[in-house]
């Protein structure tokens, strides 16, 4: 059982509202089940009430359960490394892996992988996310670190609040950009229908800070190959903000059309390209380029042939 105790320093506002923003690693429905199962009390009151509202000095106490622990075993599932040594390792991720796993991928995730290629990463970080420093998503490819000591974890966890680190991403959208570069900061939060999707939600929301920087970097006809950089680190965040700007990642079936391009693609065409870090230990800075997969490459091909044929 975790207790967390907070004081309200902001104007009224609705209790789940207030807590889903105040605790961002819980999701609002999650929030709402733990107040419907009076584990939070306001001014030292059980308080069952999702639309309570709360103001400036109160004080809140929200119990969380402890997590029923599922059984984690070493999967001998192959792994393309890119970098590895005692501290970390950073993996170029396939298409169609879960990173972790949750209710629905109980194994086959990468976790179970590389608990099969680092025998004493158990524990590290915590027990259900061993190393877990940074996600992406199940069909987003490429790069991604995990931490193989205590150490390690919490400097990677560090360089990744404070945006020392530097994620690359690329990614073909549908269009063709009026510019040539932009910076969409808009904030992103669950979506208020669909507990599953994320959505460009007001800060005042729930919604939290999340800005991609984006550029050009090949003109494809009817598509456009974007060169993408994350200042922050929300969950489907350059999915989210690509569509909202109105150019969908190409195969994205959740945030885009997911219409028919010519190419049978295993999931959104993105991919994190490059992520350069500092070493927990050294201080020396590691730079991780993930090839792209053959998908990508052959759609890319696809437009190049498109564009010199005029089809």
């Amino acid at each position: 059982m975790k207790k967390i105790h907070l004081e309200v320093s902001t104007t009224e506002k609705r209790l789940d509202r207030y807590l889903s923003q105040e605790l961002t690693d819980l999701s609002r429905s999650r929030i709402q089940q733990l107040i419907e199962q009076s584990r939070v009390q306001l001014n030292g009151k059980v308080c069952t009430l999702k639309k309570a509202s709360v103001k400036h000095g109160d004080r809140i106490t929200l119990e969380i359960p402890a997590p029923e622990a599922m059984e984690l075993r070493p999967q001998d599932i192959p792994l393309d490394i890119l970098y590895e040594d005692e501290q970390l390792i950073i993996i170029n991720k396939p298409a169609g892996l879960v990173v972790h796993p949750a209710p629905g991928h109980p194994d086959g995730t990468l976790v179970n992988a590389v608990l099969a290629h680092c025998p004493h990463l158990p524990g590290i970080g915590g027990v259900q996310r061993p190393g877990i420093v940074h996600r992406l998503d199940k069909d987003t490819t490429g790069a991604i670190a995990i931490a193989k000591t205590e150490l390690a974890h919490r400097h990677l966890q560090i360089q990744l609040k404070s945006k020392t680190a530097r994620r690359e991403y690329l990614g073909v959208v549908y269009g063709a950009p009026h510019t040539e570069r932009g910076t969409i900061n808009l904030p992103i939060g669950r979506h208020p229908v669909d507990r599953k999707k994320m959505a460009i939600v007001p800060v005042e929301k729930g919604g939290r800070i999340a800005i991609t920087h984006w550029q050009v970097k090949e003109r494809l006809g009817n598509y456009t190959l974007i060169h993408f950089q994350l200042e922050t680190g929300r969950t489907h965040q350059i999915r989210v903000h690509s569509t909202h700007i109105g150019h969908p990642i190409v195969g994205d079936q959740v945030y885009g059309s997911g219409r028919s391009v010519g190419v049978n693609l295993c999931g959104q065409a993105l991919h994190a390209w490059k992520l350069e870090l500092k070493h927990p230990v050294s201080g020396e800075y590691i730079e991780a380029s993930a090839p792209t997969p053959r998908e990508f490459t052959k759609l890319i091909e696809l437009f190049h042939k498109r564009m010199a044929t005029g089809k």
